[in-house]
Protein backbone atom coordinates (compact mmCIF):
# COMPACT_ATOMS: atom_id res chain seq x y z
CA UNK A 1 0.00 0.00 0.00
CA UNK A 2 1.49 3.32 -1.04
CA UNK A 3 1.70 6.43 1.08
CA UNK A 4 -0.36 9.52 0.33
CA UNK A 5 0.07 13.23 1.01
CA UNK A 6 -2.45 15.67 2.45
CA UNK A 7 -3.71 17.94 -0.34
CA UNK A 8 -3.78 20.87 2.06
CA UNK A 9 -0.44 20.69 3.92
CA UNK A 10 1.51 17.86 2.25
CA UNK A 11 1.70 15.83 5.46
CA UNK A 12 2.30 12.12 4.88
CA UNK A 13 -0.95 10.21 5.38
CA UNK A 14 -1.85 6.55 5.31
CA UNK A 15 -4.58 4.58 3.58
CA UNK A 16 -6.76 4.28 6.69
CA UNK A 17 -6.25 7.79 8.11
CA UNK A 18 -9.43 9.76 8.83
CA UNK A 19 -7.87 13.10 9.72
CA UNK A 20 -4.62 14.89 8.93
CA UNK A 21 -2.51 15.14 12.09
CA UNK A 22 -0.95 18.43 10.95
CA UNK A 23 -3.81 20.55 9.57
CA UNK A 24 -6.77 18.54 10.96
CA UNK A 25 -8.52 18.32 7.59
CA UNK A 26 -11.02 15.48 7.25
CA UNK A 27 -9.67 12.75 4.95
CA UNK A 28 -11.43 10.33 2.64
CA UNK A 29 -10.38 7.79 0.03
CA UNK A 30 -11.70 8.40 -3.49
CA UNK A 31 -11.82 5.29 -5.68
CA UNK A 32 -11.99 7.47 -8.80
CA UNK A 33 -8.27 8.17 -8.59
CA UNK A 34 -7.32 5.66 -5.86
CA UNK A 35 -6.06 8.40 -3.55
CA UNK A 36 -6.77 9.72 -0.08
CA UNK A 37 -7.88 13.37 -0.17
CA UNK A 38 -8.23 16.28 2.22
CA UNK A 39 -11.78 17.60 2.29
CA UNK A 40 -13.65 20.85 2.95
CA UNK A 41 -17.27 20.81 4.08
CA UNK A 42 -19.65 22.07 1.37
CA UNK A 43 -23.06 21.50 2.94
CA UNK A 44 -24.74 19.07 5.31
CA UNK A 45 -24.12 16.05 3.09
CA UNK A 46 -21.40 17.00 0.60
CA UNK A 47 -17.69 17.67 0.74
CA UNK A 48 -15.25 19.31 -1.66
CA UNK A 49 -11.86 17.90 -2.55
CA UNK A 50 -9.22 20.44 -1.53
CA UNK A 51 -7.33 19.48 -4.69
CA UNK A 52 -10.46 19.92 -6.87
CA UNK A 53 -13.11 22.17 -5.24
CA UNK A 54 -15.50 21.64 -8.16
CA UNK A 55 -15.82 17.94 -7.34
CA UNK A 56 -18.44 17.20 -4.71
CA UNK A 57 -18.35 13.90 -2.85
CA UNK A 58 -20.15 12.23 0.04
CA UNK A 59 -18.94 9.75 2.57
CA UNK A 60 -20.04 6.13 2.30
CA UNK A 61 -23.17 5.46 4.37
CA UNK A 62 -21.02 3.26 6.62
CA UNK A 63 -18.98 6.28 7.70
CA UNK A 64 -21.54 7.01 10.41
CA UNK A 65 -20.17 4.24 12.64
CA UNK A 66 -16.59 4.89 11.48
CA UNK A 67 -16.74 1.65 9.51
CA UNK A 68 -15.55 3.15 6.23
CA UNK A 69 -13.78 6.33 5.08
CA UNK A 70 -14.34 5.92 1.33
CA UNK A 71 -16.08 8.55 -0.77
CA UNK A 72 -19.01 8.41 -3.21
CA UNK A 73 -19.66 10.70 -6.17
CA UNK A 74 -22.62 8.90 -7.77
CA UNK A 75 -26.17 7.94 -6.77
CA UNK A 76 -25.10 5.10 -4.49
CA UNK A 77 -25.31 5.44 -0.73
CA UNK A 78 -22.39 3.07 -0.29
CA UNK A 79 -18.86 3.18 -1.65
CA UNK A 80 -17.63 0.82 -4.35
CA UNK A 81 -16.52 -1.71 -1.73
CA UNK A 82 -19.39 -1.54 0.78
CA UNK A 83 -22.10 -1.76 -1.87
CA UNK A 84 -21.14 -5.43 -2.28
CA UNK A 85 -22.14 -6.22 1.31
CA UNK A 86 -25.36 -8.17 2.00
CA UNK A 87 -25.12 -9.36 5.61
CA UNK A 88 -23.03 -7.30 8.03
CA UNK A 89 -22.05 -7.88 11.67
CA UNK A 90 -24.46 -7.01 14.46
CA UNK A 91 -24.07 -3.30 15.26
CA UNK A 92 -26.14 -3.39 18.47
CA UNK A 93 -23.03 -3.99 20.55
CA UNK A 94 -19.59 -2.34 20.71
CA UNK A 95 -18.08 -5.76 19.97
CA UNK A 96 -20.09 -6.06 16.76
CA UNK A 97 -19.12 -2.58 15.61
CA UNK A 98 -15.44 -3.27 16.34
CA UNK A 99 -15.63 -6.51 14.36
CA UNK A 100 -17.15 -4.73 11.39
CA UNK A 101 -14.49 -2.03 11.48
CA UNK A 102 -11.73 -4.65 11.29
CA UNK A 103 -13.54 -6.61 8.58
CA UNK A 104 -14.14 -3.46 6.54
CA UNK A 105 -10.48 -2.46 6.81
CA UNK A 106 -9.44 -5.80 5.30
CA UNK A 107 -12.14 -5.58 2.65
CA UNK A 108 -10.98 -2.13 1.53
CA UNK A 109 -7.40 -3.41 1.19
CA UNK A 110 -8.71 -6.15 -1.11
CA UNK A 111 -10.67 -3.66 -3.20
CA UNK A 112 -7.65 -1.37 -3.49
CA UNK A 113 -5.86 -4.19 -5.34
CA UNK A 114 -8.87 -5.10 -7.47
CA UNK A 115 -9.26 -1.47 -8.48
CA UNK A 116 -5.55 -0.93 -9.15
CA UNK A 117 -5.73 -3.69 -11.78
CA UNK A 118 -9.34 -2.92 -12.72
CA UNK A 119 -10.17 -6.58 -12.21
CA UNK A 120 -13.84 -7.57 -12.63
CA UNK A 121 -16.01 -7.01 -9.55
CA UNK A 122 -19.64 -6.82 -10.71
CA UNK A 123 -22.20 -6.69 -7.91
CA UNK A 124 -25.47 -8.62 -7.87
CA UNK A 125 -27.34 -5.88 -9.73
CA UNK A 126 -24.88 -6.12 -12.61
CA UNK A 127 -24.54 -9.91 -12.45
CA UNK A 128 -27.47 -11.47 -10.51
CA UNK A 129 -26.12 -15.03 -10.76
CA UNK A 130 -22.39 -14.61 -10.17
CA UNK A 131 -21.78 -11.05 -8.99
CA UNK A 132 -19.52 -10.41 -6.02
CA UNK A 133 -21.38 -10.21 -2.70
CA UNK A 134 -20.28 -10.55 0.92
CA UNK A 135 -21.99 -12.08 3.94
CA UNK A 136 -20.26 -11.48 7.28
CA UNK A 137 -21.74 -14.29 9.34
CA UNK A 138 -22.29 -14.54 13.08
CA UNK A 139 -21.70 -17.83 14.90
CA UNK A 140 -24.85 -19.75 15.85
CA UNK A 141 -25.56 -20.47 19.52
CA UNK A 142 -27.54 -23.65 20.12
CA UNK A 143 -30.09 -24.17 22.89
CA UNK A 144 -27.51 -26.03 24.98
CA UNK A 145 -25.13 -23.09 24.73
CA UNK A 146 -22.71 -24.68 22.30
CA UNK A 147 -21.37 -22.38 19.61
CA UNK A 148 -21.45 -23.49 15.98
CA UNK A 149 -18.82 -21.45 14.11
CA UNK A 150 -19.91 -19.76 10.88
CA UNK A 151 -18.05 -20.97 7.81
CA UNK A 152 -15.79 -18.85 5.63
CA UNK A 153 -16.00 -19.76 1.96
CA UNK A 154 -17.03 -18.92 -1.61
CA UNK A 155 -19.84 -20.05 -3.87
CA UNK A 156 -20.59 -18.43 -7.24
CA UNK A 157 -19.54 -14.94 -6.23
CA UNK A 158 -20.88 -15.13 -2.67
CA UNK A 159 -18.04 -14.75 -0.19
CA UNK A 160 -18.88 -15.62 3.40
CA UNK A 161 -16.56 -14.44 6.17
CA UNK A 162 -16.91 -15.57 9.77
CA UNK A 163 -17.31 -12.30 11.68
CA UNK A 164 -15.78 -13.78 14.84
CA UNK A 165 -12.42 -14.05 13.06
CA UNK A 166 -12.13 -10.31 13.51
CA UNK A 167 -11.32 -11.19 17.14
CA UNK A 168 -7.62 -11.95 17.56
CA UNK A 169 -8.14 -14.69 20.13
CA UNK A 170 -10.78 -16.51 18.07
CA UNK A 171 -8.68 -16.29 14.91
CA UNK A 172 -5.57 -17.55 16.70
CA UNK A 173 -7.51 -20.47 18.12
CA UNK A 174 -8.70 -21.34 14.62
CA UNK A 175 -5.17 -21.01 13.22
CA UNK A 176 -3.79 -23.35 15.87
CA UNK A 177 -6.61 -25.88 15.44
CA UNK A 178 -6.05 -25.91 11.66
CA UNK A 179 -2.25 -26.11 12.09
CA UNK A 180 -1.75 -23.09 9.85
CA UNK A 181 1.35 -20.86 9.91
CA UNK A 182 -0.63 -17.77 8.86
CA UNK A 183 -4.26 -16.70 9.25
CA UNK A 184 -5.59 -13.14 8.88
CA UNK A 185 -8.79 -11.42 7.82
CA UNK A 186 -7.04 -9.95 4.81
CA UNK A 187 -5.76 -13.41 3.91
CA UNK A 188 -9.36 -14.71 3.97
CA UNK A 189 -10.55 -11.91 1.71
CA UNK A 190 -7.74 -12.41 -0.78
CA UNK A 191 -8.09 -16.20 -0.85
CA UNK A 192 -11.87 -16.22 -1.31
CA UNK A 193 -11.61 -13.46 -3.92
CA UNK A 194 -9.23 -15.78 -5.75
CA UNK A 195 -12.09 -18.24 -6.27
CA UNK A 196 -14.22 -15.41 -7.67
CA UNK A 197 -11.43 -14.26 -9.99
CA UNK A 198 -10.98 -17.86 -11.21
CA UNK A 199 -14.65 -17.85 -12.23
CA UNK A 200 -14.33 -14.57 -14.11
CA UNK A 201 -10.89 -14.86 -15.72
CA UNK A 202 -10.54 -18.61 -16.26
CA UNK A 203 -13.89 -20.41 -16.29
CA UNK A 204 -15.98 -17.70 -17.94
CA UNK A 205 -13.28 -17.09 -20.57
CA UNK A 206 -12.74 -20.79 -21.31
CA UNK A 207 -9.11 -20.60 -20.20
CA UNK A 208 -9.01 -24.18 -18.96
CA UNK A 209 -6.13 -25.50 -21.08
CA UNK A 210 -3.51 -23.06 -19.82
CA UNK A 211 -4.84 -23.29 -16.27
CA UNK A 212 -4.70 -27.10 -16.22
CA UNK A 213 -1.18 -27.10 -17.63
CA UNK A 214 -0.03 -25.18 -14.55
CA UNK A 215 -2.38 -26.16 -11.72
CA UNK A 216 -3.80 -29.52 -12.79
CA UNK A 217 -7.30 -30.70 -13.69
CA UNK A 218 -9.97 -28.93 -11.63
CA UNK A 219 -12.55 -31.50 -12.78
CA UNK A 220 -11.32 -33.89 -10.08
CA UNK A 221 -13.93 -34.36 -7.35
CA UNK A 222 -13.52 -31.38 -5.01
CA UNK A 223 -15.57 -32.76 -2.12
CA UNK A 224 -13.66 -36.03 -2.14
CA UNK A 225 -10.33 -34.17 -2.28
CA UNK A 226 -11.31 -31.98 0.67
CA UNK A 227 -12.50 -34.95 2.70
CA UNK A 228 -9.26 -36.81 2.01
CA UNK A 229 -7.21 -33.77 3.05
CA UNK A 230 -8.92 -33.47 6.43
CA UNK A 231 -8.87 -37.23 7.01
CA UNK A 232 -5.29 -37.95 5.94
CA UNK A 233 -3.48 -34.63 5.87
CA UNK A 234 -1.76 -32.94 2.91
CA UNK A 235 -0.06 -34.93 0.19
CA UNK A 236 3.49 -36.02 1.11
CA UNK A 237 6.13 -33.57 -0.09
CA UNK A 238 3.60 -30.81 -0.72
CA UNK A 239 6.27 -28.19 0.09
CA UNK A 240 8.01 -28.95 -3.21
CA UNK A 241 5.10 -27.82 -5.39
CA UNK A 242 2.62 -25.83 -3.30
CA UNK A 243 2.65 -22.54 -1.41
CA UNK A 244 0.76 -24.09 1.51
CA UNK A 245 -0.58 -27.43 2.67
CA UNK A 246 -4.12 -26.29 1.88
CA UNK A 247 -3.11 -25.43 -1.68
CA UNK A 248 -2.42 -29.12 -2.25
CA UNK A 249 -6.10 -30.03 -1.70
CA UNK A 250 -7.31 -29.25 -5.22
CA UNK A 251 -6.41 -27.01 -8.20
CA UNK A 252 -9.14 -24.54 -7.18
CA UNK A 253 -7.57 -24.08 -3.76
CA UNK A 254 -4.09 -23.94 -5.26
CA UNK A 255 -5.18 -21.08 -7.52
CA UNK A 256 -6.92 -19.22 -4.67
CA UNK A 257 -3.90 -19.59 -2.38
CA UNK A 258 -1.51 -18.39 -5.10
CA UNK A 259 -3.80 -15.47 -5.92
CA UNK A 260 -3.79 -14.44 -2.25
CA UNK A 261 0.00 -14.65 -2.10
CA UNK A 262 0.39 -12.70 -5.32
CA UNK A 263 -1.63 -9.89 -3.69
CA UNK A 264 0.35 -10.22 -0.44
CA UNK A 265 3.60 -9.81 -2.34
CA UNK A 266 2.56 -6.98 -4.65
CA UNK A 267 0.89 -4.91 -1.95
CA UNK A 268 3.75 -5.32 0.52
CA UNK A 269 6.34 -4.48 -2.12
CA UNK A 270 4.40 -1.30 -2.93
CA UNK A 271 4.55 -0.42 0.78
CA UNK A 272 8.30 -1.05 0.83
CA UNK A 273 8.76 1.11 -2.25
CA UNK A 274 6.73 3.94 -0.68
CA UNK A 275 9.02 3.89 2.35
CA UNK A 276 12.17 3.71 0.21
CA UNK A 277 13.20 0.41 1.74
CA UNK A 278 16.24 -1.40 0.38
CA UNK A 279 17.93 -4.58 1.60
CA UNK A 280 21.71 -4.49 1.34
CA UNK A 281 23.33 -6.72 3.99
CA UNK A 282 27.10 -6.43 4.00
CA UNK A 283 28.80 -9.54 2.72
CA UNK A 284 25.50 -11.03 1.54
CA UNK A 285 24.98 -9.47 -1.87
CA UNK A 286 22.89 -12.46 -2.97
CA UNK A 287 20.01 -11.25 -0.78
CA UNK A 288 20.27 -7.55 -1.60
CA UNK A 289 17.23 -5.94 -3.16
CA UNK A 290 15.55 -2.61 -3.84
CA UNK A 291 11.98 -2.05 -5.02
CA UNK A 292 12.78 0.37 -7.84
CA UNK A 293 9.75 -0.52 -9.96
CA UNK A 294 5.96 -0.33 -9.60
CA UNK A 295 4.89 -3.73 -8.24
CA UNK A 296 1.42 -3.33 -9.73
CA UNK A 297 3.02 -3.03 -13.15
CA UNK A 298 5.87 -5.47 -12.73
CA UNK A 299 7.34 -7.04 -15.85
CA UNK A 300 7.05 -10.56 -14.47
CA UNK A 301 6.46 -12.58 -11.34
CA UNK A 302 10.18 -13.29 -11.33
CA UNK A 303 10.84 -9.57 -10.91
CA UNK A 304 8.44 -9.52 -7.96
CA UNK A 305 9.93 -12.63 -6.36
CA UNK A 306 13.50 -11.36 -6.76
CA UNK A 307 12.60 -8.32 -4.66
CA UNK A 308 10.24 -10.15 -2.33
CA UNK A 309 12.49 -12.94 -1.07
CA UNK A 310 15.20 -10.64 0.41
CA UNK A 311 12.56 -8.29 1.83
CA UNK A 312 10.55 -11.09 3.45
CA UNK A 313 13.74 -12.59 4.91
CA UNK A 314 14.59 -9.23 6.48
CA UNK A 315 11.05 -8.72 7.81
CA UNK A 316 11.04 -12.21 9.31
CA UNK A 317 14.41 -11.57 10.97
CA UNK A 318 13.07 -8.32 12.46
CA UNK A 319 9.99 -10.15 13.74
CA UNK A 320 12.15 -12.77 15.42
CA UNK A 321 14.24 -10.03 17.02
CA UNK A 322 11.03 -8.80 18.63
CA UNK A 323 10.01 -12.28 19.76
CA UNK A 324 7.26 -12.41 17.15
CA UNK A 325 6.47 -15.16 14.62
CA UNK A 326 7.53 -14.75 11.00
CA UNK A 327 5.34 -12.38 8.99
CA UNK A 328 5.77 -14.54 5.90
CA UNK A 329 6.35 -18.18 6.90
CA UNK A 330 6.34 -19.56 3.35
CA UNK A 331 8.84 -20.78 0.76
CA UNK A 332 8.50 -19.92 -2.92
CA UNK A 333 9.66 -23.06 -4.73
CA UNK A 334 10.21 -23.09 -8.50
CA UNK A 335 6.77 -24.68 -9.21
CA UNK A 336 5.13 -22.01 -7.06
CA UNK A 337 6.94 -19.24 -8.94
CA UNK A 338 5.65 -20.79 -12.19
CA UNK A 339 2.12 -20.54 -10.80
CA UNK A 340 2.70 -16.94 -9.78
CA UNK A 341 3.95 -16.25 -13.30
CA UNK A 342 0.71 -17.65 -14.69
CA UNK A 343 -1.26 -15.41 -12.32
CA UNK A 344 0.86 -12.43 -13.29
CA UNK A 345 0.02 -12.93 -16.97
CA UNK A 346 -3.65 -13.50 -16.22
CA UNK A 347 -3.98 -10.37 -14.10
CA UNK A 348 -1.88 -8.12 -16.32
CA UNK A 349 -3.71 -9.23 -19.46
CA UNK A 350 -7.05 -8.46 -17.81
CA UNK A 351 -5.75 -5.08 -16.63
CA UNK A 352 -4.43 -4.24 -20.11
CA UNK A 353 -7.78 -5.15 -21.66
CA UNK A 354 -9.55 -2.77 -19.32
CA UNK A 355 -7.08 0.04 -20.00
CA UNK A 356 -7.51 -0.39 -23.75
CA UNK A 357 -11.31 -0.43 -23.41
CA UNK A 358 -11.36 2.74 -21.28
Amino acid sequence: MRLFACDNCDQVIHFDNRQCVRCNHRLGFFAGDLSTHALESFDEANWQLVSDPNRLVRFCANAGLDICNWLVDDNNDFCIACRHNRLVPNTDTPEGIDRWRRISQAQRHLFYSLLRWNLPHPDRQEDPQGGLVFDFLEDAVQNDGNVVPAMTGHEEGLIAIRAAEADDVTREQARTAMDEPYRTLLGHFRHEAGHFIWNKLVRDRNGFDEFRAVFGDERHDYSAALQDHYANGPVPGWQESFISAYASVHPWEDFAECFAHYLHIVDTLETARSFGMAIDPRGHEEIAAEVDFSPYRAQSAEQLVSAWVPLSLAINAIQRSMGQPDSYPFVLSSPVVTKLEYLHRLIQNAANEQRQAA
